[in-house]
């Protein structure tokens, strides 16, 4: 995705500099981009979530209205998660675009924020530019968590796809969050 407003593809087992694929749909830049089996999720600052299914050949749209900041599929692969400008999270889903869930409380105005959903698809979450790290229940959207990362904006921060484990960036640094009681299988220590 790029600030040029297209999603480029590459044949990763080819060694030609040109994309096999460009995506000209959004009307302002892609802000992020994720990628499935067969789909590509994508937002852009024109306020729109577009999927791609590239199986079907098929582009569907929706639109928030707010800048588009991140965007992320659920474990089960049923919704799509996207964080905008306007200081909120969207769950909808995926293949009606129906809004299951809206989750506020965090502070994203000015940068591009990640959002993601936790290994088992219990809680979304938000990177802020507080200096926190915030969690909601995903079916009830009560704030389950606010973790202090540090002073300044939390730029990054992804969820392991698996484990209950969370890593963050702010100010220059890479953190490893998890539960005390957190043993990884095989852990005999």
């Amino acid at each position: 995705g790029s600030i040029d407003s297209t999603i480029r593809c590459w044949d990763c087992r080819s060694r030609r500099p040109d994309p096999v694929q460009v995506l000209d749909e959004a009307k302002d830049g892609v802000s992020s981009v994720k990628v499935s089996d067969h789909e590509i999720l994508s937002g852009s600052v024109d306020g729109r979530i577009r999927r791609y299914d590239l199986r079907a050949g098929q582009l569907y749209s929706d639109y928030i209205g707010s800048p588009i900041t991140s965007v992320c599929f659920s474990k089960d692969g049923q919704c799509a998660l996207a964080a905008s400008l306007d200081s909120t999270l969207r769950l909808l889903d995926k293949e009606t675009g129906e809004l299951l869930g809206e989750y506020t409380g965090h502070r994203s105005t000015a940068y591009r924020l990640d959002c993601v959903l936790t290994e088992q698809d219990t809680h979304v979450g938000s990177a802020s530019e507080d200096g926190h790290v915030y969690f909601w229940d995903l079916v009830e959207g009560s704030l389950a968590l606010s973790l202090v990362v540090g002073r300044g904006v939390v730029q990054s921060l992804s969820f392991h796809p698996t484990l209950p484990c969370l890593l963050t960036a702010t100010e220059g640094h890479v953190q490893l969050w998890r539960e005390e009681t957190f043993q990884p299988d095989g852990d005999t220590a």
